[in-house]
């Protein structure tokens, strides 16, 4: 084999001249002096259409390689510009590189391979960048990715939600395929706008061709799909509306060890720590302490504990067993076949309203405001649990990107590792 050959498959270049390989030995450092064939100069780098010459831009500039063995690998070579009828004054392609990266191509998609793969520490020392460089490398990946392959293809039902990514109430709105799991978008915030981008780059017409949307009972989620996808069956997750009544539950339990706790020998004191008086729970209020467990678990997930508290709980508090028997009437409602389903959520509906207990009094308000979209979930086998995996997921992937510049190099990672196409180790098929 011809050493030119040889380095040009060791660095993952074509359409390019070797002119000379520099090796120092004391850095470690592999430096090799290229330059472009004649057809592929002077174009573009952001349209790659052939333009005049403009300048010699900052001239030589170098591009960060595949490393070999242990030493750092580079690229020479020149950078000029060109004046395209589109960009104007713009630096020249280079088919090594992407536009604006300081990494060629094989590097770049190296780096995006193991940022799906591994930890952020193992990325950063195996490749010997900087975490937030690799966020930068990752959003021009997926830039790429992107423009050739089309998210929305064959997409019918949807599942939409929204998730914490930073402290200080930085959401992202996510929107997953049901049939195939995959994120096929998602951006920063939660709100109408937000949405609406989403159906703004679906397109009308594949915006009529949505079939299913799941989601929780969020308005605004509500209004969006209305107004955009008006023939679209509105689902509420399973998911959120068991938890609806969980939340309920729990503001029944509150009041009632608070009441316990405040009535005569609910609690005594014990002194004073960091200025403040300190109440122990006796009696009722103490039975009842650490009986949130107990009371959100399902029955048949209790240990033993948590029975004997539940068996208590049943025979000493009616008003609070009768609010876990609306939070479990309500859950059983969703193993139902439809039919039953029906006649289960309008008796559960007027057990609730019937209760006396105030926060199950409002929960079924909420519960009639979206009934039909409760029963469309049952009658179609949908809910948002696939979003709630991949939420999981997500939540793993953003305490990994900690420390990316934005929310954008955050989103392209997302997109990289569960938007079914994942990067392809350079020189692998």
């Amino acid at each position: 084999m011809r050493d030119v050959t040889l380095w040009r498959s060791v660095l993952g270049i074509e359409r390019a001249v070797i002119e000379e390989v520099e090796f120092d030995e004391d850095e470690q450092l592999l430096v090799a002096h290229v330059r472009l064939r004649k057809r592929v100069r002077s174009r573009c780098g952001r349209c790659l259409r052939p333009s005049p010459g403009y300048d010699r831009g900052e001239g030589r500039r170098q591009w960060r390689a595949l490393d070999v063995g242990t030493v750092r690998v580079f690229l020479e070579a020149e950078s000029p510009r060109v004046n395209c009828r589109e960009h104007g004054p713009t630096v020249a392609a280079v088919p090594w590189a992407r536009h604006g990266a300081g990494h060629t191509r094989v590097f770049d998609e190296q780096v995006a391979w193991l940022a799906t793969q591994c930890s952020k520490k193992a990325v950063t020392e195996l490749m010997r960048i900087a975490w937030r460089s690799v966020g930068s490398i990752i959003a021009r990946v997926w830039a790429d990715v992107e423009a050739v392959h089309d998210r929305f293809a064959g997409l019918r039902r949807i599942g939409i939600d929204e998730i914490s990514y930073k402290r200080g109430f930085k959401f992202l709105t996510v929107v997953v395929d049901h049939d195939s799991g995959a994120v096929v978008w998602a951006a920063p915030g939660r709100d109408r706008a937000t949405l609406a981008g989403f159906f703004d780059a679906l397109g009308e017409q594949r915006c009529a061709q949505i079939t299913h949307v799941s989601a929780d009972g969020a308005d605004w989620i509500q209004d969006v799909v209305t107004a955009r996808c008006p023939t679209a069956v509105r689902c509420a997750d399973p998911f959120h509306v068991v938890r609806w009544a969980t939340d309920a539950l729990d503001t029944v339990r509150r009041d009632a060890w608070n009441t316990a706790r405040r009535a005569p020998g609910g609690s005594v004191g014990r002194g004073y720590s960091h200025g403040r008086h300190q109440q122990i729970a006796t009696g009722h209020a103490r039975a009842l302490k650490r009986a949130r467990w107990a009371l959100w678990k399902n029955p048949e997930n209790l240990t033993t504990a948590q029975q004997a508290k539940l068996t208590w709980i049943a025979t000493n508090d009616p008003c609070l067993h009768r609010a876990y028997l609306l939070k479990e009437g309500l859950r059983l409602v969703f193993q139902l076949p439809y039919d039953e389903a029906v006649h289960a959520l309008d008796a559960w509906i007027s057990w609730a309203r019937r209760s006396r207990i105030d926060a199950f009094v409002q929960l079924q308000r909420k519960i009639v405001k979206h009934r039909g979209s409760i029963l469309a979930s049952i009658q179609a086998s949908l809910s948002n649990g696939r979003i709630e995996s991949v939420n999981t997921k997500i939540r793993l992937i953003t305490r990994m990107a900690f420390g990316f510049r934005s929310p954008h190099a955050l989103i392209a990672l997302l997109m990289l590792s569960l938007g079914g196409h994942k990067p392809i180790l350079p020189g692998r098929k």
